[in-house]
């Protein structure tokens, strides 16, 4: 998908919503275990339920990868199914890589290729040979870690440099000379809304990929006033608020109803911006 068409699709919508399709076994509906495939099913009912309110779905492979070919199976049925349903929706591969040489390039091709994602999630540490195999793909989102939302992200992203600024600004800037802002995004926090305004002056162009909305704490607001550029350059992440904000029957319709709250608020924060009329 490119930047445009991402664009058009966030306008159309009245939705800058990404749903974190972290699906784990003990969390989902107990009835849902009686399908061959419960963790598809699960997915399938929840985008059924919410992709007309949402931009875009982020499953975290680490639900998928710990339960073995199975898992894999589930993703790729998962990411096969939103292909089916809509056309419109970007689809990010939450993988975190991070490796260089012919590794890296593999994992490109596992991403891009095999399971037909739009972007994937990288870490930089170990700089552009990390990057580069993913940004040969035409029309494929480089997603690279900034300033993430756990409460350890100070061990290392706020290491000052000789000029006294922090690693995540230094990954920001440096990151920006990969490749332009139809292939880069970059992750920053929704606990982190405070730097946003910091972080647009380095990267005012770029999409963010904003975890932390909802379960974790994050401020939409916040983020929407700190972060929104003149294209909206934003894709807010919400997981467990909205798939499990229900454990019953009913977690679909519940899904739904969280889902359309978050949309009618960034509904709100896009017409204050004059992004849509």
């Amino acid at each position: 998908m490119t930047k445009q068409q991402l664009i058009k699709q966030i306008k159309l919508k009245k939705s800058f919503l990404c749903i974190g399709l972290d699906v784990d076994l003990e969390k989902i509906p107990k009835h849902l275990l009686q399908f061959d495939d419960p963790i598809f099913e699960f997915n399938k009912q929840i985008i059924d339920a919410t992709h007309h309110a949402a931009a875009a779905y982020k499953p975290n492979l680490a639900f998928y990868e710990s339960l073995g070919s199975k898992g894999w199976d589930s993703l790729e049925k998962t990411v096969n199914y939103i292909r089916k349903v809509t056309s419109d929706i970007f689809i990010i591969a939450d993988a975190k890589r991070g490796d260089i040489g012919n590794t890296s390039a593999l994992y490109a091709r596992t991403f891009f290729d095999t399971y037909d994602f739009d972007g994937v999630t990288l870490a930089p540490y170990m700089g552009y040979d990390t990057v580069s195999p993913f940004l040969d793909f035409k029309d494929k989102w480089s997603i690279i870690l900034a300033l993430t939302s756990n409460k350890s992200a100070t061990d290392f992203q706020y290491i000052n440099d000789a000029n006294g600024k922090p690693l995540f600004e230094n990954v920001l800037k440096t990151a920006q000379t990969w490749g332009t802002n139809d292939q880069i995004m970059f992750v920053v926090g929704a606990t982190k809304a405070e730097a946003l305004q910091d972080i647009r002056k380095i990267a005012p162009d770029n999409f963010l990929l904003v975890p932390g909305v909802g379960a974790q704490g994050g401020s939409l607001k916040e983020v929407a006033e700190h972060g929104m550029n003149n294209h909206c350059g934003l894709l807010v992440n919400s997981s467990r608020g909205i798939i499990y904000a229900s454990t019953n029957e009913d977690f679909a319709t519940v899904a739904k109803n969280k889902a359309v709250e978050l949309q009618q608020e960034m509904e709100i924060y896009l017409r204050k911006f004059g992004l849509i009329e």
